[in-house]
C-alpha cells in the first residue's frame, strides 16, 4: 500500500459554486485504510487505497449507502472487460493500489486513488487515475477518472464504464428520472419473489409489499434515456423526515461515446444510481472500445456530481427535491468546463475553443433554395464517415441543438482534430463537413460560416412510409396486454411497455401486415417493430410485409429509387422482392445487421441505418405493385428492426443495361 501526501493550499474565490466563508471548512481526515472529508454538511468515507466509497453521511444521518453490502460495492467505477484473444467479459472494480493528497485547504481537498498496470494478466491494462472532490459549502461531491494506455501494452476490449451508487434499501423508496418520471419505486425484495419473464431484467410483481403495484412488471430498461437527456436523476428517502435526496448530476456528455442519441440507464430498483460512460445498451457489441496491442490512449471521464439536499416541506410532495435538483443540474451545466479540478489532463476553459456556424439543407425535390436546418444536432467528434459518430468511442464528442435558423455554437471543445457533423430532423441520412477537419487550439473560435447539407436523393417522391426523424416513434404502438402492468407516468412513452414485440401476432395472427399506399395510416397501421413470429412448436418464423401501390406509367429503362432508413436492427436480415413473393432469391437484402435489442429493452430507437436501393425498371409494372419485406432467418422472439422512414422515389437519369 503507497500513501503519498502532496497537498497544494490555496483559496478559491468564496462566491464560486455557492461557497461562503461562513462555511465549514473541508477537513480530511486520514486513518489506517481509510479516509474522510467532511465540509460540515457531508462526509464521505473512502478506503485505503482502494478508493471504494464506503460511506456518505449528511447532516445527522449516517451512511446513506448500503451497509448490507461488501465494501467494494456501495460506490465504485468499473470497467468490463477482455483480451483480445477472449470473449468473455469480465468486471473489474479499479481498486486502487496507491493513495495520494492532491490538494487541502479549507475550501477545497481533492484525493487521488491510482492503480498502474503491473503486466496482470486478471487486470485490464489500463492506469487508472479516480479522483474525489469535495468543496466548501456544497452540498455533494465530485468524482471524474483519467484512464491511460501506454505505448506497446497488449490490446484488449472495454464494454461497460461506469460509475455506481448502491443506497439503502430501508431509506430511498421515490426514483425520479425527469419532471414526469417519478414514481414510489419496489423494492429489490419485491424483484426476488415476484415472476421472471423473458429475460432477468424484467420481472412479474407477484407479491409486493406494497400490493397496489401487484401485477405490475419492473424493468431497468423501462428507465433509459437518451444521452443528451441523462442530466440528472436519483432517489429520495421519503421515510426520512425531512426527506432526504440523492442525485447524480452529469454537466457535460462530452465524455460519452455514441453521441447525443446513444441510449443508456439511469437509476433503478436496488436503490441503484448509475453514471454510464460507454456500454453495449441498445447499440451491441460494436461500440466496445477495441485497442490494438500497442496502442497507446488516455481519456478523462466526469467530473459528475453526486448532489444532497433535505426539504420539510417535501414530505406530501418529494418532487419538490427533484425540483431542487433540476435547478442544481442548471447550475453545473452554467459553471461547465469547471475551474477546480487539478489534474492537467482535465481541460479548463482557457485550454478550449468554440466552433460556430449556421447549417442549411437543400433537397431539391422539397426545396427551392437551401433553407434553414432548424433544430439539427451539430456536433464534433473525431474523423471519420459521415455517421461514425454514433459507434465512435475512443475520443470526447462535443454537440449542440442548432436555433430555428440553424445557427449553432459549440463551447468548450477540448484541444484536437475533429470532423463537423450533424443531423437533420425530418432528413435522411447524415451531415458531415467535408471543406476540412475543425482543428481546436487553446482559444480558439472557429467560424464556419453557412453550411449545406444535400440528403440522399436520387428522383422525385412518388410515396412515403413514416418521418425522417431517427425513430419508430410515429408508427402504431399498441396497447400492452392487460396481464402486465406498467406504471403510467405523467410523460411515459409508449413504447415503455413490456412485452409489445407479442402484440404482432395478437392483431395478425394467420396473415403478416399489408399496407396500402395512399389508403393505410403509417400512425395506425404499419406496426412499430418488424419482428418474428412465435410458432406452436415453440421455434420462431419470418414475417413478410407488403407495401402494395400503384404506378399510372413505368419507365422500364431507369432505375428507381427505395430510401429505406432505419431506426434499430437486431439480428436483422431485411429480404425485398419485388412483384414475385416466391423468388427464391431477394432482389435486395440488408444482410444480417445491428445487435442493439432495442425491442427487448424497450427502445424506439437504437443505431441508424440508411440503405438506398436502386430498383430496376422492368421489376415494376403499370398499375398495382407490391414489395415483399421479409425479416428472415427467424430464429429468435428477439431478432427485429425498428422502421424509421421509407421512401420511393421515380426515375433517375441512370439506364439499365441490355
Amino acid at each position: 500500500m503507497l500513501i503519498i501526501f502532496f497537498a497544494q493550499f490555496f483559496l478559491l474565490p468564496a462566491a464560486r459554486f455557492g461557497m461562503s466563508r461562513e462555511a465549514s471548512p473541508v477537513l480530511l481526515d486520514i486513518q489506517q485504510g481509510y479516509a474522510v472529508m467532511s465540509n460540515g454538511i457531508l462526509k464521505v468515507n473512502m478506503t485505503v487505497p482502494g478508493g471504494f466509497v464506503i460511506g456518505i453521511s449528511y447532516q445527522a444521518l449516517h451512511n446513506l449507502l448500503s451497509t448490507d453490502n461488501p465494501h467494494n460495492n456501495r460506490g465504485y467505477w468499473s470497467v468490463t472487460w477482455n483480451h483480445l484473444t477472449n470473449k468473455t467479459q469480465i468486471m473489474d472494480k479499479l481498486e486502487g493500489t496507491s493513495f495520494k493528497v492532491i490538494a487541502q485547504s479549507e475550501d477545497q481537498v481533492e484525493v487521488s486513488f491510482t492503480r498502474t498496470w503491473n503486466g496482470s494478466a486478471t487486470h485490464p491494462p489500463l492506469h487508472v487515475d479516480r479522483r474525489l472532490i469535495m468543496l466548501r459549502g456544497l452540498s455533494g461531491f465530485y468524482t471524474y477518472s483519467i484512464y491511460e494506455r501506454l505505448e506497446g501494452w497488449p490490446g484488449m476490449h472495454v464494454g461497460e464504464n461506469r460509475l455506481a451508487f448502491k443506497l439503502r434499501q430501508d431509506m430511498f423508496d421515490y426514483m425520479a428520472i425527469s419532471n414526469g418520471r417519478q414514481r414510489m419505486m419496489p423494492t429489490e425484495e419485491d424483484r426476488k419473489t415476484g415472476q421472471q419473464l423473458e429475460y432477468p431484467e424484467a420481472v412479474l410483481l407477484t407479491n409486493p409489499i406494497d400490493p397496489s403495484i401487484k401485477g405490475e412488471v419492473d424493468d431497468k430498461y423501462f428507465y433509459s434515456k437518451d444521452s443528451k437527456d441523462i442530466k440528472v436523476h436519483g432517489w429520495v428517502s421519503t421515510k426520512n423526515d425531512p426527506p432526504l435526496g440523492f442525485w447524480m448530476i452529469c454537466p457535460s456528455m462530452e465524455f460519452r461515446i455514441g453521441g447525443p442519441f446513444k441510449q443508456d440507464l439511469t437509476s433503478h430498483v436496488g436503490p441503484t444510481l448509475l453514471s454510464k460512460f460507454s456500454g453495449r445498451h441498445y447499440a451491441g457489441r460494436g461500440l466496445d472500445i477495441t485497442f490494438q496491442n500497442g496502442e497507446p490512449w488516455k481519456k478523462v471521464f466526469g467530473p459528475e456530481f453526486v448532489y444532497l439536499n433535505s426539504d420539510s416541506s417535501a414530505e406530501n410532495d418529494p418532487s419538490l427535491l427533484w425540483n431542487d435538483a433540476w435547478k442544481r443540474m442548471n447550475q453545473e451545466v452554467e459553471n461547465w468546463p469547471y475551474d477546480f479540478p487539478l489534474s492537467k489532463d482535465y481541460m479548463k476553459s482557457q485550454q478550449r475553443g468554440t466552433v460556430r456556424g449556421r447549417l442549411l439543407v437543400h433537397d431539391w425535390f422539397s426545396d427551392e433554395q437551401p433553407v434553414p436546418a432548424s433544430n439539427a444536432y451539430v456536433g464534433l467528434a473525431l474523423p471519420g464517415e459521415p455517421g461514425s459518430w454514433q459507434k465512435e468511442n475512443k475520443g470526447y464528442q462535443f454537440w449542440t441543438e442548432a436555433d430555428k435558423d440553424g445557427n449553432f455554437i459549440i463551447k468548450g471543445v477540448i484541444v484536437g482534430t475533429y470532423a463537423l457533423h450533424a443531423t437533420v430532423p425530418g432528413r435522411i441520412g447524415n451531415y458531415k463537413y467535408d471543406s476540412f477537419d475543425v482543428n481546436i487550439k487553446p482559444g480558439s473560435d472557429i467560424e464556419l460560416g453557412d453550411l449545406v447539407y444535400k440528403p440522399p436523393r436520387n428522383g422525385a417522391t412518388l410515396w412515403d412510409i413514416g418521418v425522417a426523424e431517427r425513430t419508430a416513434a410515429e408508427f402504431y404502438i399498441p396497447n400492452p396486454d392487460p396481464k402486465y402492468k406498467v406504471h403510467k407516468f405523467k410523460d411515459q412513452p409508449k413504447n415503455k411497455e413490456y412485452g409489445l414485440w407479442k402484440r404482432y401476432a395478437d392483431l395478425y395472427p394467420d396473415r403478416d401486415l399489408v399496407f396500402i399506399v395512399g389508403k393505410s395510416d403509417y400512425s395506425k397501421d404499419w406496426f412499430f417493430a418488424h419482428v418474428t413470429r412465435e410458432l406452436e412448436n415453440g421455434t420462431f418464423g419470418d414475417t413478410t410485409r407488403q407495401i402494395v401501390f400503384e404506378l399510372q406509367s413505368v419507365n422500364k429503362t431507369s432505375y428507381y429509387t427505395l430510401q429505406l432508413a432505419l431506426a434499430a436492427a437486431h439480428q436483422a436480415d431485411i429480404q425485398l422482392r419485388f412483384n414475385d413473393k416466391d423468388a427464391e432469391l431477394p432482389h435486395f437484402s440488408t444482410g444480417i445487421i445491428g445487435t442493439d435489442n432495442a425491442v427487448a429493452r424497450h427502445g424506439i430507437h437504437g443505431l441508424y441505418w440508411l440503405f438506398s436501393f436502386r430498383v430496376r425498371g422492368s421489376w415494376l409494372v403499370p398499375g398495382n405493385n407490391t414489395i415483399f419485406m421479409t425479416n428472415g432467418g427467424a430464429f429468435t422472439r428477439w431478432r427485429g428492426l425498428l422502421y424509421d422512414y421509407i421512401r420511393f422515389e421515380g426515375p433517375d437519369q441512370f439506364k439499365v443495361s441490355m
